[in-house]
């Protein structure tokens, strides 16, 4: 082998997947979608140690082509992100997973009264103010029905 390759040969059990695996198909997917990645990688590795078969996308747009392959239990965004916000995201994987549970959350004061948007009203998606306590965010998911495998 030529020396400037330098690479191991790790069995495919082993091998880091954004998206859940089909020993994980079992568990109830999650998709969290936050423009901050940290927030996103984050809320994936708390959910994970909880039996959720979490995955993170960084954007609306990553998150709809990941929800068409893998249609979400449900779905946590972020509600101000670039280009399509989270909830026109909501609205979008409603209309297509119409059994998916969707909780929206932000960081920003002015936009806790969604209540007044007419098409939360239409949906009723519960909304979270960041940053939220882990704890908090698994009574949240529970208490909406979708109970960790």
């Amino acid at each position: 082998m030529p020396k400037h390759l330098n690479f191991e040969i790790i069995p495919f059990s082993q091998v880091p997947s954004k998206f859940p695996t089909p020993e994980s198909s079992t568990l109830p997917v999650v998709l969290v979608v936050d423009d901050e990645p940290l927030i996103a990688n984050t809320l994936v590795a708390i959910l994970g140690k909880q039996n959720y078969a979490a995955t993170a996308a960084y954007n609306a747009e990553d998150a709809l082509a990941i929800a068409k392959i893998i249609p979400p239990d449900y779905l946590i965004t972020d509600v101000l992100m670039p280009r399509m916000s989270g909830i026109d995201l909501a609205i979008a994987i409603k209309e297509s997973t119409p059994d998916c549970k969707i909780l929206l959350f932000s960081g920003h004061v002015n936009v806790i009264h969604l209540e007044d948007d007419p098409r939360c009203a239409t949906y009723d998606f519960p909304m979270l103010s960041k940053p939220i306590h882990p704890d908090a965010l698994l009574a949240c998911i529970a208490s909406l029905g979708v109970p960790a495998a």
